[in-house]
């Protein structure tokens, strides 16, 4: 679920303070009238600024539409980039935990009556779940297969989640929402039964994050909202530069075929004719369909 990527210009000269003037009454009105928004500016970029994460519907005015972090990229042109998208060949080495996870780890996923799944699904089970071991999972779409391991090492409980959704059939019909192919945050997001980011199973899941966690080419990670803990359904496919925090649960990889997938989707860019969210990311003019999900 942060717009990576512009690089900080270098600070201006310094200059000698200046004594304030008086202000008058326009003056202070101006000047409040700015700071408002400025600070309505800022809350617009944490609400939309971050990579994948969770939209709550427009009916939930309370949160931020997008997980917030302690740095702060600058945010993405508001319309997509009209020059080639560059990806990077190869992958990214994947994370590793420092030290490993005890074996088996007890998972536990709670209801939220607040957010009611547009698909009904039986939460996963509670309570013990290996952390060692991996999975292969084929997600077949309109797009072409990508192929996916989910690893039980980095996020035991967030295996068990994607495999019970799987099974259950949730993803099956379900459209890839968001492409960006920004520098800085390439990424496909994936898994919302609304389609425009909103959606979930009716239950959120613990975050499984370590501060080694980074997000290179081949990753595969799960979105949230900006609360600890909320994810639910919806994961982001990166398939090139994404410089992000480590606030993302990152639970497997992506093989080679389906990077060439997501390659073919990314060059194909977002498509101007739907609506996005102003940061330059948006529905990809390639659909990403989910027509079936193989799992053990």
């Amino acid at each position: 679920m942060t717009e990576p990527g512009q690089r900080p210009f270098p600070p201006p000269p310094w200059q000698p303070p200046v004594p304030p003037k008086r202000s008058s009454t326009t003056a202070i009105v101006l000047v409040t009238g700015s700071v408002v928004v400025v600070v309505l500016m800022a809350l617009a970029f944490l609400a939309w600024g971050y990579p994948g994460f969770l939209r709550k519907p427009d009916a939930y005015a309370d949160g931020a539409f997008w997980t917030s972090a302690p740095s702060s990229p600058s945010s993405a042109p508001a319309t997509a980039p009209s020059t080639p998208v560059s990806i990077a060949a190869g992958r990214a080495a994947m994370p590793k935990r420092a030290k490993p996870l005890a074996d088996p780890v007890t998972c536990a996923f709670t209801p939220d009556p607040g957010a009611p799944a547009p698909k009904k699904v039986a939460l996963p089970p509670d309570g013990p779940a290996p952390s060692s071991g991996t999975v292969p999972v084929r997600l077949a779409t309109t797009a072409g297969g990508i192929g996916l391991t989910l690893d039980r090492a980095l996020a035991p409980c967030t295996v068990v989640n994607f495999l019970s959704l799987a099974k259950q059939g949730f993803y099956d019909g379900t459209s890839c929402h968001r492409l960006s192919v920004t520098a800085g945050l390439q990424m496909l997001q994936c898994g919302d039964p609304v389609g425009d980011g909103t959606g979930g199973p009716g239950y959120t899941i613990r975050d499984e994050v370590f501060p080694e966690l980074t997000y290179g080419r081949g990753v595969l990670a799960m979105a949230k909202t900006a609360e600890p803990d909320s994810g639910g359904s919806q994961f982001f496919l990166v398939f090139g530069e994404t410089e992000i925090p480590p606030e993302y649960t990152v639970f497997g990889s992506i093989d080679d075929a389906g990077l060439a997938v997501l390659d073919d989707v990314a060059r194909d860019g977002v498509d101007p004719a739907k609506p996005g969210i102003g940061d330059g990311s948006g529905p990809p003019k390639t659909p990403v369909t989910f027509t079936g999900v193989t799992t053990p």
